[in-house]
């Protein structure tokens, strides 16, 4: 049983799983017509350089971000891996706080303080810390589900 009184940060919830795409319609309409979910509200995040959308898949979440310029980290993930998935993201509480104690423990982050994002107020953590996996964090008090 692990001590979650050393955490850095206590994932609550798996808020989503992220896909990189490159023809977000295309694939909305894919999972749509193959899977019978609900058509999702696309949002264009301007400071992201993304075109995004979440689709709801029982308690689960999927977001599609498509770039929207061939620059920008988006662009950079789908010209060296391909389009698939870009980041898993975790519910925390008091995100700002675990931001801080996670900098501290030597955890390298992208973000050191929340910003706004689809899901919420959000926080990435650098692939270094975490084996190669980018890990999105939102704060569950204002995350979107």
């Amino acid at each position: 049983m692990s001590d979650s009184s050393k955490a850095g940060c206590v994932a609550r919830h798996i808020n989503h799983i992220a896909l990189a795409v490159l023809d977000l319609e295309k694939t909305i309409k894919f999972y749509v017509q193959t899977f019978g979910i609900s058509t999702p509200e696309v949002v264009e995040l301007q400071d992201h350089g993304v075109k995004a959308a979440l689709i709801r898949v029982g308690g689960s979440q999927l977001e599609f971000i498509q770039p929207l310029k061939n620059t920008g980290g988006v662009a950079n993930f789908i010209e060296k891996r391909g389009e698939g998935v870009h980041h898993i993201c975790f519910e925390i509480d008091g995100l700002n706080e675990s931001l801080k104690q996670l900098e501290a423990s030597g955890i390298n982050l992208i973000d050191k303080t929340s910003r706004s994002g689809l899901s919420g107020d959000i926080a990435f953590i650098h692939p270094k810390s975490t084996g190669g996996v980018l890990i999105e964090l939102v704060d569950s008090a204002k995350a979107r589900r």
